[in-house]
Formats: C-alpha cells, structure tokens, sequence
C-alpha cells in the first residue's frame, strides 16, 4: 500500500533526523566539549522516550499542516501567491520567516507562564547533548506547531519549501545541542549567521540572564534584532539545568510528562547531591 505523500514525507523525515542525531553522538566521542560521565546514561532513556514521543505526535501534526498548505496553494491563497517570485526566492522567504516564527514563539515559551510549563521539561536536563534536541513534552509540540501554522499560512508557504525550513530546523537543532567542541577562531565568525553549538548552550544555562537570550534557531539574527543575543564564548562553561528539577524522579519519562502539572520541587542541596553538574 502507497502512504499519501504526507505521511512518506514525514516517515522520511524522522529516518534522515535519526540518522543525523547517530552522526553527532558519534562526533560527540570525538571532540566532546564536556568528558562524558554518569549524566550520559541518567538522561538518555527519558530523553529518547520522550524524541521518540516527539516523532509521533509531530508527524501528525505536520502531516496535517502541509496537507492544508497544498491545498491553499491549489487556490492561490497567500501572500506569497500575490507576487511573482522565483521559486528559490520564495523558499528562502519561508526559511527566513518561519525562522522568525520559531524565535517568537520560542520567546512566549519563556515569557508566558503557562508555555513555559512544557518548555520546561526541555531546559530541565541536567546536562546537554544531541539527545536533548528533541527532548520536549508533546504539549510544546502542539504550541510550536500553532505559530508555524500562523505564519506559514498567511504567507502562502508551499509544501516544498516548508519541507525545506523543517529540515534545516532539524539539522541545526541536532547541532546546536551537541555535546561539540568547536575551536574560539571558528565559534565567534559562524554565530555571525548560525547558532552553533557554543551560542545556544548558552541558553541552557541555569542563571536566567543567559537562559533569557539566544532564542533563535537556525540564524542568529532574530536574538541581535531583538536585543536577545550573548555571545558564543559565554557558553562553553555553563551550568545546565533549571534549580528545583533535578529530582531523579522528576528526570524518568513519566517525571517529565507530568512537570508541565507539578509544581513539586526539592532543595538545591537534594539536587547537588543526586546530580552531577558536569
């Protein structure tokens, strides 16, 4: 049996992410930033469980997002439709502002009190690597899909460069997580455009300053324009996690599913004791 174009689409996809994340993990036994140590083996089960929870609940909702794109495009709707503009032209477009989209509502996640409650459950992980790209609560899932609905729709977003900006999303995701060293003279010129590994740990930070900048995804540029932007050298000795959410309990996949719904902390003494820092 054939599977609509969507589906394959999407099944396609999350084999080509895997295969991506594989490649990281391995460059992450080559030129770790941090040495590896317990951490690794405490988050990688829940981290997986929760990638691989991603994968389903996203694959539904991109399935139906692209198939209502198709459909505008079938009747000219967007702005995008409204212009004549060579199909690169078009598809660097939507790269760009459905970039944007992901800083905003990347920005709502910290700022608004009830997103930040799924958010959260990404920016617990006491340590990060390639495994806590995809490391989110399926509520976080329905919120990133809603805003990208909302700006590719009205721009009139074809199916094909949608596809485009879900992939580049993904492949900087994967490594701007990863557990990488890459040397000061090439971190400082690529956050120029890109947020590579050393800017967005920054963002992983436990001191909310820090935490509080580099939204952005694949371009740096939103975080410069919107006054959000740490430089990259901030970021090789960051403390990961949030303080009040390194129970042991709280870092198992049911631990995570049910943050967003508790509030139930324990001391930072508690924390210093079960989880190791580095």
């Amino acid at each position: 049996m054939t599977l609509p174009e969507p589906i394959s689409s999407s099944l396609a996809s999350i084999g080509a992410i895997v295969a991506v994340m594989a490649a990281v993990a391995l460059l992450e036994t080559a030129i770790p930033l941090r040495a590896r140590g317990r951490w690794n083996t405490a988050h990688l089960g829940p981290n997986l469980a929760l990638t691989f929870l991603t994968f389903a609940t996203n694959a539904f909702f991109n399935t139906a997002l692209v198939t209502g794109l198709a459909r505008l495009q079938a009747e000219g709707f967007g702005l995008l439709h409204r212009v004549a503009l060579p199909g690169w032209a078009s598809c660097v477009i939507v790269l760009l502002v459905l970039d944007f989209s992901y800083y905003v509502a990347h920005v709502a996640m910290h700022k608004v009190a009830l997103f930040w409650r799924f958010h959260r459950v990404h920016h617990s992980d006491p340590t990060v690597d390639v495994t806590t790209t995809i490391r989110q609560h399926p509520g976080e899932g329905i919120l990133r899909y809603a805003f990208l609905a909302a700006f590719a729709i009205p721009l009139g977003a074809s199916p094909a460069a949608f596809a485009v900006y879900r992939v580049a999303s993904a492949l900087s995701g994967l490594l701007e997580h990863g557990n990488l060293r890459v040397p000061p003279w090439l971190d400082a010129p690529l956050s120029l455009v890109f947020t590579w590994p050393s800017l967005h740990k920054v963002h992983h930070s436990r001191t909310a300053r820090f935490t509080d900048t580099n939204y952005g995804n694949i371009v740096s540029w939103w975080d410069r324009l919107g006054s959000t932007f740490t430089p990259a050298r901030h970021g090789r000795d960051v403390v990961y996690g949030l303080d009040g959410f390194d129970d042991p309990a709280q870092q198992t996949t049911a631990g995570l599913l049910g943050m967003p719904f508790s509030d139930a902390r324990v001391s930072t003494l508690v924390q210093s004791a079960r989880w190791p820092r580095r």
